[in-house]
């Protein structure tokens, strides 16, 4: 009997998006577990959202305390740290954005980016304020001079851009999105229904929900 090959996920998520916090710390195990290839796309959702006309939910302090609940109940669903809401809006020149784009190409983008988001939602520091770029470079044994001097170089801006836009022709209008093809998936709770499309009918949901 052939084996199934399994899909990659394109993971589509942005560093000043909280709700980008719980796929980022869950999806390395579960598509490990999946045998799943992940690839890390970390894209201006902030430029979609200007586009789409899609910014006035932050200024919505309802709907702000029920995303801010909702990752509080969904953390405890899943076993993941949370110590509360986090300082936001965050990563304002989108230098964390920038950087995550060179990890992304250089393949490091996950440790960056569960690090970076571990320091935003448990350290309450938010990405891309202060020196936490700097900071969070050092716990990874990188040099932060040279990749931030990368990071805002005209080479990064044009991948940015592709990124960016790949995610337009898409159809991605928020993050956390996985992308199985051209087949979306928006939003956390979609995590086990974008695996289970990458691996087959055959196999089973992995961390639904």
């Amino acid at each position: 009997m052939e084996a199934i090959v399994a899909e990659p996920i394109n993971f589509y998520f942005f560093y000043g998006s909280i709700h980008c916090y719980l796929s980022v710390m869950r999806i390395g195990a579960l598509a490990s577990a999946a045998q799943i290839e992940v690839r890390w796309c970390p894209f201006n959702l902030r430029e979609i959202l200007i586009e789409q006309n899609n910014t006035a939910f932050v200024k919505n302090e309802v709907k702000m305390n029920y995303f801010w609940h909702d990752i509080e109940r969904r953390s405890r669903r899943h076993a993941i740290a949370f110590a509360g809401r986090a300082p936001y809006p965050a990563d304002p020149n989108l230098l964390a954005l920038r950087v995550g784009v060179i990890a992304a190409k250089e393949n490091w983008c996950q440790e960056y980016s569960r690090a970076t988001f571990h320091e935003w939602f448990i350290g309450q520091r938010a990405p891309g304020v202060g020196d936490n770029v700097e900071q969070i470079l050092i716990s990874l044994n990188k040099t932060p001079a040279s990749i931030i001097a990368c990071a805002n170089s005209p080479a990064i801006d044009d991948l940015l851009k592709h990124t960016t836009n790949d995610a337009r022709q898409l159809g991605i209008f928020g993050a956390p999105t996985f992308a199985v093809g051209r087949e979306i998936f928006w939003g956390d709770d979609r995590l086990g229904e974008a695996i289970e499309v990458a691996t087959g009918p055959e196999l089973p949901i992995l961390g639904a929900g």
